[in-house]
């Protein structure tokens, strides 16, 4: 055992790369379409061409035997030249050496001389089999040749050149043609799922990663190429978890840092006797405020470490919609009721509630649709509102940008929502775009895929 484990050791062990694994389940299927191709051809040479005695050729052989045997002599040559077919041809002899078939020393036809005989009904008649091998090189007919001596001593030759009882070629070809085509069709589709195999898991896990920073890693299979991205792809994984964790502490070290400047700010200010510069100073505190808890909230966005979960996107959108009725703003929604997704129900609340909030604040009619297809879900938010600019509306994606260059909190936020509700979008293999409606207004559009 340690000189084999020795000797395995030894031996070059060569890297199973997707190029030689292409090679390696290419030449696999070549052979065993191959293996089957003699397996077919086996096949029909019993099934497609029968054995003489089930072809039916016995009985008709036997028919032309009793009838030579009793017409006049005369005529026998001419009834025996119009028995043949296309398949074999019949010939009456006078004797037995004008047929120009080999002396044989064993030239009865074991298996059909009983049924001839019985068929003849004579137990005594002479039959004689040859097959093309023993037929000699040199003569003109090598086929197949059966010989019967008729009561008066004279024989009938029945002679084919090839073995064509049975179906007929062009038959056969097309049987044999039709089970080839769909062999391999077979062998190509295990061949391809066998190498597409690993390359699937490895998608199948890229896009789990995708929806989910928590998905467990891939694993490690496949040719050796694939094996070493995947590795690389699980340390990248990795790397991101880390990164993850590492800002999630730092920024609430920070967010715990700001707050306590920002509360001793406040406090000194209570002593300032100007009303006006200390109102000011107030303003200037809340503004600085809830910029930092916008900005903690944008960086850390718990929503974006969701678990992804099975929910009705409809019910959702019906129940945000009746949350903005409750406050008194009336949003018009149509579309399903019920629409199954697989995504994180968190994160799109708060993408709808945003989105809706900002066609009621800066619109008028805001308005949800839900359209469903079999390979994505789009909702379009739309309001009757002034619109964007057409080359701002890419720009209001980016952080802190905000149209009316106020960084009032009470004239819309500090610019990070629409990011914000992006970022969540696009996490989720979706996309957000904003665009004019004709008329007056504007849309955002969500897609978001199905599967």
């Amino acid at each position: 055992m340690n000189l084999l484990a020795w000797v395995h050791r030894a031996l070059p062990q060569p890297k199973i790369t997707i190029a030689r694994w292409i090679a390696l389940t290419t030449l696999t299927a070549m052979l065993f379409l191959m293996l089957l191709k003699v397996l077919f051809s086996l096949l029909l040479s019993v099934w497609a061409q029968p054995p003489l005695l089930e072809s039916g050729l016995i009985e008709r052989v036997a028919a032309i035997t009793r009838i030579l045997d009793a017409a006049p002599m005369a005529q026998r040559a001419n009834i025996a030249s119009a028995a043949g077919d296309g398949s074999y041809t019949v010939q009456w002899l006078r004797r037995h050496d004008e047929a120009g078939v080999p002396v044989l020393v064993d030239a009865e036809y074991r298996k059909g001389t009983p049924v001839l005989r019985a068929l003849l009904k004579r137990p005594d008649a002479r039959i004689q089999a040859f097959q093309p091998s023993d037929m000699p090189e040199y003569a003109p007919e090598r086929g197949y040749a059966l010989m019967i001596e008729l009561a008066d001593k004279t024989w009938v030759l029945f002679r084919a050149t090839n073995r064509s009882w049975g179906l007929d070629e062009l038959p056969r070809n097309l049987i044999f043609i039709g089970l080839m085509l769909v062999s391999s069709l077979a062998v190509a589709l295990l061949a391809t799922r066998f190498l597409a195999k690993p390359l699937e898991r490895f998608a199948e896990g890229a896009r789990r990663f995708g929806k989910d920073f928590n998905a467990p890693p891939i694993p490690v299979v496949g040719p050796h190429d694939l094996r070493q991205a995947i590795l690389a792809f699980n340390a990248t994984q990795a790397q991101l978890k880390h990164f993850i964790n590492d800002r999630t502490q730092m920024l609430a070290a920070i967010s715990h840092d700001l707050r306590a400047p920002l509360t001793r700010m406040r406090l000194r200010a209570e002593f300032i006797d100007d009303a006006q510069l200390q109102a000011k100073l107030f303003k200037d505190v809340d503004e600085m405020q809830a910029m930092v808890d916008a900005a903690l909230g944008f960086f850390r966005d718990d929503a974006r470490l969701e678990q992804t979960t099975v929910f009705d996107l409809g019910e959702l959108l019906l129940t945000v919609v009746d949350d903005f009725k409750d406050a008194g703003v009336e949003v018009g929604l149509s579309g399903p009721h019920h629409c199954v997704y697989t995504g994180r129900p968190v994160g799109i609340r708060r993408v709808l509630v945003n989105l809706i909030d900002n066609a009621a604040k800066y619109g008028r009619e805001p308005t949800v649709v839900l359209a469903v297809t079999a390979r994505q879900i789009e909702i379009t938010v739309q309001d009757r509102g002034p619109g964007i600019l057409p080359e701002l509306l890419e720009q209001v994606f980016a952080p802190f940008y905000r149209i009316e260059g106020s960084r009032n909190r009470n004239t819309g936020g500090v610019g990070l929502g629409l990011p914000a509700a992006r970022a969540i979008v696009l996490e989720q293999g979706g996309s957000l775009t904003l665009g004019n409606r004709p008329g007056g207004g504007l849309q955002a559009r969500v897609t978001l895929p199905l599967g």
